[in-house]
C-alpha cells in the first residue's frame, strides 16, 4: 500500500494485519503525525501574526498558565532541551514579552515574568489554544479522555526514566551502536 495512502487523514485500511497496524513504529509514526496536527492552527493562524517560533508561543502559554516559572521549569514541562529554552527566552525578553527577574524568594532562582505585552500576547492566543485542545478530545467520552491521559503519563514517564546514575534510560537504550565508546 502506498505511504501516501496509510499516513491520509483516514485511519488505515482495514486489510492491514493487525501486526502492522500495532507496531512500535507504526505507533511511533502515530504519535509524530498527532504532534504535526496539533501544530497546525499555530502555524496557520499564529507564528506569522505575532511573529513568534513554535518554542517560544509554548513558553508563553506555559508562563500564562504558571507565572514566574524558572527556565529549567519550563524545559522540564515541555520536554524541549534547556538550550532551545535559553534560545527562546533570549527571543521573547528581545520582543519584549517576558523579563527574568531574581525570585524574591529565592535570591539564586531566576524566574520569568510575562510582561504586559507578553499578557496581552497570552490572552490573545489563549482561546486558540483552548479550541485546540478541547477539538482533540471532542470524539472522546470523559472515560477515554481519562484513559488516554494515564497512557500519555506512563509514555512520558517511560522516556524520563533514569538509571541508578542518573542517565537517561531512553537516550542509553537508543543509543548508536559503537557511540560513546571508549577508543
Amino acid at each position: 500500500m502506498p505511504y501516501r495512502k496509510t499516513m491520509s487523514n483516514s485511519s488505515p485500511p482495514k486489510t492491514i494485519s493487525a501486526q502492522a497496524e500495532t507496531s512500535p513504529a507504526d505507533t511511533l509514526h502515530r504519535v509524530l503525525r498527532l504532534a504535526n496536527k496539533l501544530m497546525a492552527p499555530f502555524s496557520t493562524y499564529l507564528e506569522h501574526r505575532y511573529k513568534i517560533s513554535l518554542n517560544e508561543f509554548r513558553l508563553l502559554m506555559l508562563l500564562g498558565r504558571f507565572p514566574n516559572s524558572a527556565s529549567h521549569e519550563l524545559a522540564e514541562m515541555t520536554g524541549v532541551n534547556p538550550m532551545s529554552v535559553s534560545r527562546a527566552v533570549a527571543a521573547l525578553q528581545k520582543h519584549d514579552r517576558i523579563t527574568v527577574e531574581r525570585d524574591p524568594a529565592n535570591k539564586r532562582r531566576k524566574i520569568l515574568v510575562l510582561t504586559d505585552e507578553g499578557q496581552r500576547l497570552y490572552r490573545l492566543m489563549r482561546p486558540q489554544t483552548d479550541k485546540v485542545s478541547t477539538y482533540l478530545v471532542s470524539d472522546l467520552k470523559a472515560k477515554e479522555v481519562e484513559t488516554l491521559n494515564q497512557y500519555l503519563d506512563t509514555l512520558v514517564d517511560t522516556l524520563e526514566s533514569t538509571d541508578t546514575d542518573g542517565n537517561s534510560r531512553f537516550l542509553e537504550f537508543t543509543r548508536p551502536e559503537g557511540d560513546g565508546d571508549s577508543e
